[in-house]
Order: structure tokens, then sequence, then C-alpha cells
């Protein structure tokens, strides 16, 4: 009769298996987990360094009030797609928390190029529309305190159109942190069901 210790077969009934190889398979797990958090933040990053990158490069000369409008309504309509598709990729993705950082990183990074463009076309067409005539760089800090609410006061709005801009800004930058996160998680958890696995507690 053969010895079950001499042949290696362990407990679970397989030869190696034991704590040993379940100690393996959780480093091998945990491995695949950073290397997966690891290219989301990656991916996020690029995408949000090439937006940036784009309004520096691609020339925004427009002449006209309504140049900076359509844009504007143009770009809006494209935030809100973009966010519902990646809202329905969150809930078939193998790993939705980390693909809803990805897609609320990009549609943030969208959402404060698009009103920096905005502003920079402003005050490109109608001059005297904030406190400072504004560089690619002015416009993109500008949004940027806006946005976080910081609002230093060293470039404000002065016409009627730009105030109209920064405030709408104002409005959907709360949707945006408000809406858009409640429905991402929403979307995650949609995702995790799908998995079989259960949701994040409230």
């Amino acid at each position: 009769m053969t010895d079950p210790a001499a042949s290696g077969a362990g407990p679970g009934g397989g030869p190696g298996a034991g704590p040993g190889g379940g100690r393996a398979g959780g480093r091998r797990g945990a491995d695949r987990g950073r290397r997966a958090a690891g290219v989301v933040l990656a991916r996020a990053v690029g995408v949000a360094s090439g937006l940036v990158a784009a309004y520096y490069l691609i020339p925004l000369d427009g002449g006209r009030t309504g140049v900076a409008s359509a844009l504007l309504v143009c770009g809006l309509l494209a935030v809100v797609v973009i966010l519902a598709w990646e809202a329905r990729a969150i809930t078939r993705s193998a790993l939705p928390r980390l693909k809803a950082v990805e897609a609320l990183a990009t549609t943030l990074a969208l959402y404060l190029v698009l009103f920096a463009s905005a502003y920079y076309l402003l005050e490109r067409s109608s001059p005297g529309s904030f406190s400072e005539p504004l560089t690619k760089t002015d416009a993109l800090y500008f949004t940027l305190t806006t946005f976080s609410t910081v609002g230093f006061g060293d470039i404000t709005a002065g016409s009627q159109t730009g105030r109209v801009v920064t405030m709408l800004q104002m409005f959907g930058g709360l949707m945006l942190v408000g809406v858009a996160a409640r429905l991402l998680a929403g979307a995650v958890q949609a995702g995790l069901r799908r998995q079989g696995r259960e949701p994040p507690p409230q």
C-alpha cells in the first residue's frame, strides 16, 4: 500500500495542494490586480495628457462668438455621449471599479479642456470678456479654479457672455460630480451583479 505522504498528495486531492499553493494563487491574483490597476491608471493619464496636448497644439483662432458657442454645445453633447457609453462599458467590464475610475478621469479631462477652449475663443472673438487677455494657459487656469471652486479672483469674467459661460461651467461641474458619479457607481454595481458578485455596501 502506498503512503499518501510519500506520493506527495495533500489533503486537497492533488500533488502540491495545500496552504502554499493557496498563498501562491493569492499572490498571482494580487499581481494581476496591480497590473490591471497600473494599466488603467496609465490609460487615464494618457487620455488626459492627450487632451491637454491637443488643446495646446490645435489652432483655436475663431473670430466670432458663434464659434465658441458651437464648440461648447457640441462638446457638451460629446461629454454626455461618452459618459453614457462609458457607463455601458462598465457594466460589461471584468473590472468595473477600475473602469469607472478611467471613465471619470476621461470625462473630467474632456469637460475641463472643453471649457478652457470656449473661454479662450470667447476672449479672442470678444476682447474684454475677461479681466485680462487670456492665453491658453490662462484659460485652462481659470477653468480649473472655477471647477475647484477656489476662485482666486485674479481672472474674472467681465462680459455678460463670459459670466453666462462661467455659470454654465459651475452648474455642469456640480452635475458631473453629483449625477455622473452616481451614474458610474450604479454601473459598477450592475457590473458586479452581472459577474455574480455582491456590490459594495451602501
